[in-house]
């Protein structure tokens, strides 16, 4: 197993270290609870440097890009990013990812961590346009720095002014007296804050001056599994559940980042979805009842036929209630449908609702 540059780390803050993507991965500290609240209502810290990082330069850099992913990577500024996915010649997805524009002829992917070989393959794969590939994964460490008070607890390690930085917006500066920092205006929590993108050897001074400047504000350490319980409560989509080779961008709710403005891998199919609908569609589930649905629980309606399943659930510690996502057939997913979950020998009532589950 890989570990990252502040394995050691972990371990002696008594984190509960578990295999994921290959790395040796924190998956809790004080309990997932206790780290999920501490995001929502001030300031948690999380290593993800198991991500995966290219970076894609050249004079034709945006035409391969523009090929693979649905979203319009032509709009994006210098200091941009954006989220997007990679589609396959089926219309499934490859992957979901962050694209940066780092240069006028640069830019950086962040890719999900079990999918770094596939999608570098893959990326190469259709590189007919002479575009140089730098695969810097192993190279790079990722702090998240969530919650609402990210941006005035950091404030003090950096000179540039963070409230500047629009979401989905970067600089790249000093932070925490390390030079060349990337300070991201993006996350996977929706409680706002920052990604810090930097060298591993910058890593372990970046992290202990974090929680120097943190330590007013309740700062703590936060593991994958709050990381979990985080995005499900927005609604965001997790590689591997909810989306994957067999799921197009459309079934999965994510017309959004799928722009026909241009061409790119299957389009012409995705568009067709588009216009004519698809059989299946991810919706929200709240349980109704005691429970948890489960990833592989069916989705039945009032006559006891399955419509669906589940492809991601948790017990939402901000609502302390069941929450999923699932896919269901597309003629049965009305907003507040009545639903069940089948959970073991039982049915669980639920109803199928707008996501995200908690608005911050």
């Amino acid at each position: 197993m890989k570990k990252t540059a502040l394995f050691e780390l972990h371990k002696s803050l008594g984190a509960k270290m578990a295999p994921f993507a290959g790395y040796e991965m924190p998956i809790q500290y004080e309990g997932i609870n206790v780290e999920h609240t501490n995001v929502r209502e001030s300031i948690g810290v999380f290593d993800v440097s198991h991500m995966g990082e290219f970076i894609i330069e050249g004079n034709k850099s945006l035409n391969l890009i523009q090929l693979l992913c649905t979203n319009d990577v032509a709009k994006l500024r210098i200091g941009q990013a954006q989220y997007s996915c990679m589609t396959n010649s089926t219309g499934g997805i490859v992957d979901d990812l962050i694209i940066y524009r780092l240069k006028e002829q640069s830019y950086l992917l962040v890719v999900n961590a079990s999918n770094i070989e596939k999608d570098w393959n893959w990326i190469n794969s259709n590189n007919s346009f002479g575009a140089t590939i730098k695969n810097i994964s192993d190279e790079y460490s990722l702090l998240a720095i969530q919650g609402p008070k990210a941006t005035i607890a950091m404030q003090s390690l950096t000179n540039i002014n963070l409230e500047s930085i629009e979401f989905y917006n970067f600089k790249i500066g000093k932070f925490a007296d390390m030079e060349n920092v990337i300070i991201s205006a993006t996350g996977y929590t929706g409680s706002g804050g920052f990604e810090i993108y930097c060298k591993n050897n910058q890593a372990i001074n970046i992290w202990n001056k974090v929680f120097e400047a943190g330590k007013n504000y309740n700062i703590k350490p936060v593991g994958l599994a709050a990381r979990d319980t985080l995005r499900l409560e927005m609604g965001y989509c997790l590689y591997g559940n909810d989306i994957d080779e067999e799921t197009s961008p459309i079934e999965a709710g994510l017309g959004w980042i799928t722009k026909f403005s241009k061409d790119f891998i299957n389009s012409k199919n995705l568009k067709r979805q588009k216009l004519e609908g698809t059989k299946k569609k991810l919706v929200g589930i709240e349980l109704l009842e005691r429970g948890i649905p489960r990833k592989g629980y069916e989705i039945i309606n009032d006559e006891n036929v399955v419509i669906g399943n589940i492809t991601s659930g948790t017990m939402s510690p901000t609502l302390s209630k069941g929450i999923g996502m699932g896919y269901i057939d597309s003629d049965k997913s009305m907003i507040n449908s009545q639903v069940g979950i089948k959970i073991r020998n039982k049915v669980i009532a639920a109803k199928i609702v707008k996501t995200p589950f908690v608005i911050i």
